[in-house]
């Protein structure tokens, strides 16, 4: 069982105090070693009403907290992250798998978002319009929506509520966080830290753990949660937009991935080799940006893929928490027998296996994938239709412009794409084509907190992130005034 100075609780956090739920309890498991490292609290479904009661309590409208004191919070979370940052990430690793020194990374990355939000709070100050149309003033104030359901995925337990969270506080409003359930206890640490180092109203902030199905319904129906903030799958996302529309909720969504990457003819290889490594495998390959299809021209491809072969070949695959290992294991059964059937197919349907162990060799007893690359892929196989989230870079070419622009679109996901190519006509005229909220030019690199993140068509709805981000959970209010002389 796992032990730290910022574990001392298992349960759900509503009102200012931990609770005792009175559900059951769930396990979380280290996949690197199949070890359960905690039982967590499964709340029940008056928990979760509770907490939206709780919140609701917190929530001011006519005397909304002003913008230093939120300021003042999203200062002490980033300082508790940032001195933290050690233990956090060593949490993260052990119960999602990750390299350390990348779980690590990951909280740095977290207490960018709420360094962000506190350095540009004073964009969501009331203002007055230059013009005086009507013969009256008119002035716009940003009012926080509500009490926010906020959901995050597994696979950035701390960048993920960080990117909501930081967002939320600085629009004053109170949220009710939901976690995923193979990595509660990353989030039970920033509750932690906000419990003992920063001091917000009861309320304002709650954790609720446990049967998603039901959590999720709570918060769709609930009247008083006009708000939901969830990233996942596009699958989940359309459900929750079914079920809230009775309400007529505001979503922010961060849905599914199909992304993309490039590579020209007169591209630097070099670099676009070690970009597609560096994107590819964070993370085990299980992020919504990475490189799920490697479009690479056709005269190039030989040369690229031994490029990347070498690469891949050199990584170490193992336990997050050992030193040098680049690759950690993939978060469950279904995700390892995931990434097989989408490496068995490419296979089965003519793909070469360029770098990686054939999936027979594998034995399937434990979660780590070998990092894998097959050539000759087509669009009839499983790797381009679905999203892998996992170790694969299954490598396709192309002839043209117009033939990897048509290609790359051939997705309902919109969320992020790479293009490396030195020709800037090239990179204006293709990336404008790409139906992609984000597209990395050169770069493999995913959001950053300066700036807005978000998808196209079913990747999604909003942004996080950049000034774009700050006014996701405010509503503007505007007020004429007639009788100003």
């Amino acid at each position: 069982m796992i032990q730290s100075p910022l574990l001392k609780h298992f349960d759900g956090y509503i009102g200012g105090q931990w609770v005792t739920s009175s559900g059951d309890t769930f396990d979380v498991y280290n996949p690197a070693t199949g070890e359960v490292l905690a039982q967590v609290a499964s709340m029940s479904e008056d928990d979760v009403q509770r907490s939206i009661s709780e919140a609701k309590k917190a929530l001011k409208l006519t005397e909304p907290y002003d913008l230093e004191t939120r300021r003042e919070w999203l200062i002490g979370i980033r300082d508790a992250l940032l001195d933290n940052k050690e233990e956090v990430g060593r949490i993260l690793c052990l119960e999602h798998g990750k390299p350390l020194k990348e779980a690590q990374g990951e909280v740095e990355y977290a207490a960018g978002f709420f360094d962000y939000c506190a350095k540009k709070i004073d964009h969501l100050k009331s203002h007055t319009i230059e013009e005086e149309p009507k013969n009256c003033t008119w002035t716009v104030h940003y009012r926080p929506i509500g009490v926010a359901g906020l959901i995050t995925p597994w696979n950035f337990p701390i960048g993920m509520i960080a990117k909501k969270l930081s967002a939320s506080l600085a629009g004053g409003c109170p949220s009710v966080i939901k976690p995923a359930s193979e990595t509660p206890l990353t989030m039970i640490a920033l509750f932690s830290l906000m419990h003992d180092v920063v001091k917000m109203p009861p309320g304002m902030v709650s954790l609720v753990m446990g049967k998603s199905s039901m959590i999720g319904k709570v918060f769709c129906e609930s009247p008083d949660m006009p708000m939901l903030s969830f990233t996942g799958s596009t699958e989940v996302g359309r459900t929750l937009m079914e079920n809230s529309t009775g309400w007529v909720k505001k979503l922010a969504l961060e849905l599914g991935g199909n992304a993309p990457f490039i590579v020209f003819e007169d591209a630097d290889l070099e670099s676009a080799a070690d970009n597609l490594i560096a994107n590819k495998f964070r993370g085990s390959g299980q992020t919504c940006v990475c490189a799920n299809r490697i479009y690479v021209q056709e005269s190039i491809v030989e040369s690229f893929s031994e490029k990347v072969a070498e690469r891949v070949n050199k990584m170490t695959v193992g336990d997050g928490m050992k030193e040098g290992v680049d690759i950690g294991p993939l978060i469950n059964k279904a995700g390892f027998d995931k990434v097989r059937t989408h490496v068995e197919d490419a296979l089965e349907k003519g793909g070469k296996l360029v770098a990686g162990k054939e999936p027979s060799a594998l034995s399937g007893n434990d979660l780590f994938y070998p990092p894998t690359v097959v050539s000759g892929i087509n669009r009839n196989m499983l790797c381009t239709q679905e999203e892998t989230f996992g170790p694969l870079v299954p490598m396709v070419t192309f002839r043209d412009d117009d033939e990897v622009i048509e290609a790359g679109n051939d997705t309902e996901f919109g969320l992020a794409a790479y293009v490396f190519t030195g020709d800037e006509a090239r990179a204006s005229r293709v990336i404008s084509g790409l139906r992609f909220g984000h597209v990395g030019w050169n770069t493999g690199t995913g959001p950053t907190p300066e700036a807005p993140f978000g998808g196209m068509k079913a990747s999604g709805v909003g942004r996080e992130g950049g000034i774009e981000g700050l006014f996701e959970f405010v509503e503007p209010q505007t007020v004429p005034r007639g009788d100003r002389h």
